[in-house]
């Protein structure tokens, strides 16, 4: 039974329409990600690779470049949810599914490797990456949120990894920072990367269950996850070589541009 890495593609965006088919220094953002996939599958064996989209122009491009697709409801709103009917459409039996967010063109495919290993190792149901920041980087998100408080998700985790809560509050509180910042190289703050490695179960009680309490209040899909009892473990990662959030404007894809020139393109072609 081969796990499963589920790319969700929607078509609709208000600020970019057909998203995944927007080139980004000269590759669709699909293919992007779907490098991003391949990478990861092939360094864990035993991994499939499929996109789950609402239009079928998505669909035959996906086709066209050599990746399975599947069509999946334009009424879905969620990329977990897409990535369930993804794995119900396909007829396929998967113990772990991966949502690989579509417009992630930056994600490290070590962070997927890490993810589904935790999972494979442990009983947990659901498995995300975070990364400890060190405190340059904190800085950055502390400015960052004052000019918008709703980016930027930190994490608390027990000693043995298991999450025990998410905001878009920087989380923990320290009340000796400035002795904390003398004497330690990092930051306490972890701060959550959105991917996630569900056990089937899991995924299906997440999609079944409405939207929870402090899911509602902070909008964070990942509290119903918790409010439900499930054990999320938050995997540490070491930061990705480039950092940016989705791509979901015009001026996003001139960031990423900007990234690529600066840091060199991480695009893998895996047909080669």
């Amino acid at each position: 039974m081969a796990d499963l890495i589920v790319i969700p593609a929607r078509y609709g965006s208000t600020r970019l329409p057909g998203k995944p088919l927007h080139p980004i220094a000269g590759r669709l953002l699909l293919e992007r990600v779907a490098g991003i996939a391949m990478v990861a599958a092939r360094k864990l064996g035993d991994v499939e690779v499929m996109v789950a989209t609402d239009d079928t122009r998505i669909l035959d491009k996906a086709h066209e470049i050599g990746l399975h697709a599947v069509m999946t409801s334009p009424d879905i709103t969620s990329g977990s949810g897409r990535a369930l009917a993804a794995l119900r459409a396909s007829g396929r039996l998967a113990q772990l599914v991966v949502n690989l967010q579509g417009d992630a063109p930056f994600t490290a495919p070590d962070h997927i490797v890490d993810i589904v290993r935790t999972a494979r190792g442990s009983r947990a149901d659901v498995t995300t990456p975070v990364v400890q920041l060190d405190w340059p980087r904190l800085d950055a998100l502390v400015a960052h949120k004052q000019m918008t408080p709703a980016s930027g998700t930190t994490c608390i985790r027990a000693a043995d990894g298991r999450a025990l809560w998410f905001s878009k509050t920087v989380l923990p509180f320290m009340r000796k920072e400035a002795e904390l910042r003398g004497e330690l190289p990092l930051s306490p703050v972890l701060q959550h990367i959105g991917l996630y490695c569900y056990r089937t179960p899991a995924l299906e009680a997440f999609e079944a269950a409405p939207p929870s309490h402090y899911e509602v209040l902070e909008g964070l899909e990942q509290l119903r996850l918790i409010e439900l009892g499930l054990d999320i473990r938050a995997v540490l990662v070491p930061p990705a070589r480039i950092t940016m959030s989705g791509v979901d404007s015009p001026l996003d894809v001139e960031r990423a541009e900007r990234l690529i020139a600066e840091h060199g393109d991480p695009f893998v072609d895996w047909r080669a």
